[in-house]
């Protein structure tokens, strides 16, 4: 009876300590991203901010803007946009490496936005509570109701 019972703690003990093969990472940001940031997002890399043509790097809270030719990471705007209002100006996320490197193609295509001003809407089909900022007047949810 000693023998099986200490068999079978052996056994146990093994199964425990196999390492799991099958591992999953979720890689979740919505503590780091800023309170003037659209809401709706699970993750975010950069936002890019059409009417000053910056980029805000949201795991460092550092903008990133363009200086004599040079991309430079700070911990606030420059000084030639001391006036600018985030809460008020459109973002758009970008989610992916080193977004300033596609700078001309952010700037050609959201150049739309720039002065834009309007409601920034939460992504579309967004239903998560978490994600809802109830009577914020900078968000508001076209379904009908709310």
């Amino acid at each position: 009876m000693k023998k099986i019972f200490l068999f079978l703690t052996i056994a146990a003990g093994s199964i425990i300590c196999v390492p799991a093969s099958a591992q999953l990472r979720v890689n979740v940001n919505i503590g780091n991203q800023p309170a003037w940031g659209p809401v709706g997002y699970d993750h975010v890399d950069y936002y890019y901010l059409p009417d000053i043509e910056t980029y805000y790097y949201v795991p460092t809270r550092q903008f990133v803007y363009l200086d004599n030719g040079r991309w430079i990471y700070s911990s606030s705007l420059p000084y030639r946009y001391r006036g600018y209002d985030l809460n008020r100006g459109y973002k758009v996320v970008v989610n992916q490496p080193r977004a300033y490197q596609n700078f001309p193609m952010h700037r050609a295509e959201y150049s739309r936005y720039r002065n834009y001003n309007g409601r920034q809407m939460i992504i579309k089909n967004s239903n998560d509570s978490r994600y809802v900022v109830k009577d914020h007047p900078r968000y508001y949810r076209n379904r009908g109701r709310d």
